[in-house]
């Protein structure tokens, strides 16, 4: 039932899945301005000439789809060195981004295979197939069978030493196909890489695949049900990686409570069924059926009668009656319980690893997990969190220390309009927890502060943290939202500091626009937007953002970034980094004029000298500082001042 033209799959019935937790939780929720306050709101329609507004940020290029991909919806991003590449549901693009003004298209690649979630490790490229259309030589035909062996369903392997030139040498099929997936790069074993596959489709026949069982665990062991995989690829031959196992993180958990639909969803739902349009049950909670997937549903009903002409009456009617059953196969519902309460998720949405810190975040459906990465093979659940106020844990993200944990909401599965001025704030956000002796404590949620219409598909998508020092400060996709920035320092107060927002892509219908996900790499901020291409950004200085913060964060650089995987970030000592600091210590008012301006002054001495005279300098600011701590109302402030000056003179010849 998938097309790899449309924006089908999330859009359609990952919509609000599992309603969660049983007590909703009283927290600081960013507001929504009014609606003649925020530049965001009013913005003129259109695709490619759309209104937009923007803060904090400056747009350098946007890079429109080519060829093939045209049409199709762009997906999630990967980094390799000066390479951005761009996940479509009709495969990927691979763009040349070392002049951020000016993304040049290195290579668009053909291979339909559903969200084409794309990761990166050394000279290999990982591609997430799910869809039954999926084929093993990426073939544009589909597969047209129940069961073939032309399907692919699971993860693509390729060499791209010349990444012009993609080369497939491996295919992991798995029982569900791979929604996303995790690359999970043991900082213990140098031989090999692991990819966690989080699967949220149907369990395909065992007749295609052997050993594919979608009974219960408890009277099947081997059901692919309630985990996932995990594949060891050898670096030296990745056409023999493999799954190694399938670790059963959700057992023991039971469904969480529904929170039911918001007013103006009833009222939606309502005026659709008065006015005979298709309404779909799923995890509980009625969705309207988009009318292009209801009408591709109903011309398969008239082919497969072998009928001529439009649907009839009857053909609807069986629809109705067929989508309970047809929505339960094709999404993997999980088999009744016996006796007791219903089970929990059967599998994860996104599985995010921070190998430094040996823990990963699984935002699964109906609840946030905290994983024990240790071992890479056998991950342990070690917490599990849920809320009724969440639909569908979506995403996770460790803040840079590992003192705090972020899940995100995707309510309405990224195609519902979610932030309507009358939408509860709590729903379709982020959660912010904080991180003690590995156990989970809520602090806040916080949604993108500008209402949205209800033409524009908005929730809480994909993101990454932006390196600025001493700060936790996150970029993240609202789908036609735009791109937020906000900063969750202090947990319990996230406050957004800068925003890219268009107007609506049709100003009559929903369109399935807007960012799919925006991550910081290498000193800009790059985005995949579904329907218009790819964005470049750049920050700018406000007063939330120094340029000394700016230029500090562009001094991390990574060889490679996936959306699912967080390296550690390290800053190289610079003079940026300690002005950074102290422009963090005049924001807060933590360190008097007089003695900015002297550190100021002695960081410039400094800078201006050389040999020992750079190293007398720094010597006698560190002493400063050292007195500045404990007169300061931010002493752990000061104290990373302080040794951002160390650092520097640890690089004094």
């Amino acid at each position: 039932m998938n097309s790899d033209s449309m924006f089908v799959p999330r859009r359609v019935v990952m919509l609000a899945a599992f309603g969660l937790m049983a007590c909703a939780r009283s927290a600081t929720v960013t507001s929504a301005p009014s609606r003649t306050s925020d530049p965001r709101v009013g913005l003129k329609a259109g695709l490619h000439d759309a209104g937009e507004a923007i803060a904090g940020m400056a747009r350098l290029a946007t890079a429109k789809p080519t060829g093939k991909f045209e049409g199709s919806t762009n997906s999630d991003l990967a980094f390799t060195g000066n390479y951005a590449i761009q996940g479509n549901y009709n495969g990927w693009q691979v763009w040349d981004i070392s002049n951020p003004r000016q993304p040049a298209l290195k290579v668009g690649y053909f291979c339909p295979a559903s969200q084409s979630d794309v990761s990166t490790y050394k000279n290999l490229l990982f591609v997430s197939g799910e869809g039954m259309t999926g084929r093993l030589d990426c073939g544009g035909q589909g597969v047209s069978t129940a069961v073939s062996k032309d399907r692919l369903r699971g993860l693509r392997i390729f060499d791209i030493t010349d990444i012009a030139n993609p080369k497939n040498v491996g295919n992991v099929q798995t029982c569900r196909g791979s929604h996303t997936h995790t690359v999970l790069v043991d900082p213990k074993d140098k031989d090999n890489v692991y990819v966690y596959i989080s699967g949220s489709a149907n369990i395909r026949s065992d007749a295609e695949l052997p050993g594919c069982s979608s009974g219960s665990p408890s009277t099947n062991p081997n059901s692919a049900l309630f985990r996932i995989e995990v594949i060891k690829v050898p670096l030296a031959d990745p056409s023999k990686a493999a799954i190694v196992s399938s670790p059963r993180i959700f057992n023991d958990l039971v469904a969480p409570p529904e929170h039911g639909v918001s007013p103006e969803d009833k009222k939606a739902i309502d005026d659709a069924r008065a006015k005979g349009a298709f309404v779909i049950e799923f995890g509980g909670e009625a969705q309207v059926l988009p009318p292009q997937f209801a009408k591709m549903l109903l011309d398969s009903l008239v082919k497969e009668r072998k009928g001529t002409g439009n649907p009839t009456a009857a053909d609807s009617a069986k629809l109705r009656a067929d989508l309970p059953e047809m929505i339960r196969k094709m999404f993997g519902s999980p088999p009744p319980a016996a006796s007791g309460p219903r089970p929990g998720p059967t599998q994860c949405h996104d599985i995010t690893v921070y190998p430094a810190l040996g823990l990963a975040g699984g935002a699964c459906e109906g609840y946030g997990l905290l994983l024990d990465i240790s071992d890479p093979v056998n991950p342990k659940r070690i917490g599990a969190v849920a809320d009724s106020n969440f639909s569908y844990w979506h995403s996770a993200t460790f803040n840079n220390d590992g003192t705090k944990m972020l899940f995100s909401d995707e309510w309405g599965g990224g195609g519902g309009p979610k932030c309507r001025a009358g939408d509860p704030k709590e729903w379709g956000a982020n959660a912010i927890f904080t991180l003690e002796n590995k156990e989970m404590k809520f602090k806040s949620y916080y949604k993108m502060a500008a209402p949205q219409t209800s033409l524009e598909n908005c929730v809480a998508h994909n993101g990454s943290l932006i390196p600025i020092p001493g700060r936790d400060v996150m970029v993240q996709s609202w789908y036609q939202g735009g791109v937020s920035i906000f900063d969750f320092t202090d947990a319990a107060k996230p406050v957004e500091i800068g925003y890219h927002d268009r107007g609506p892509s049709d100003s009559t219908q929903m369109g399935g626009a807007g960012t799919w996900s925006v991550y910081w790499y290498n000193g800009v901020i790059v985005s995949s937007e579904m329907e218009r291409g790819l964005d470049v950004f750049e920050l700018t200085p406000t007063k939330f953002i120094s340029q000394n913060e700016i230029d500090a964060a562009k001094t991390v650089k990574w060889e490679y970034l996936n959306a699912q995987g967080q390296p550690k970030i390290v800053w190289p000592p610079s003079f940026a980094l300690a002005r950074a600091f102290a422009d963090q210590l005049e924001r807060n008012n933590c360190l008097s004029g007089a003695r900015l301006a002297a550190v100021r002054t002695a960081l410039s001495t400094a800078e201006r000298a050389s040999g020992t005279a750079r190293r007398d300098a720094l010597s006698g600011l560190v002493t400063q500082l050292g007195n500045d701590k404990r007169g300061s109302c931010d002493a752990p402030k000061v104290g990373m001042l302080e040794q951002a000056v160390r650092d520097l003179m640890g690089g004094v010849a």
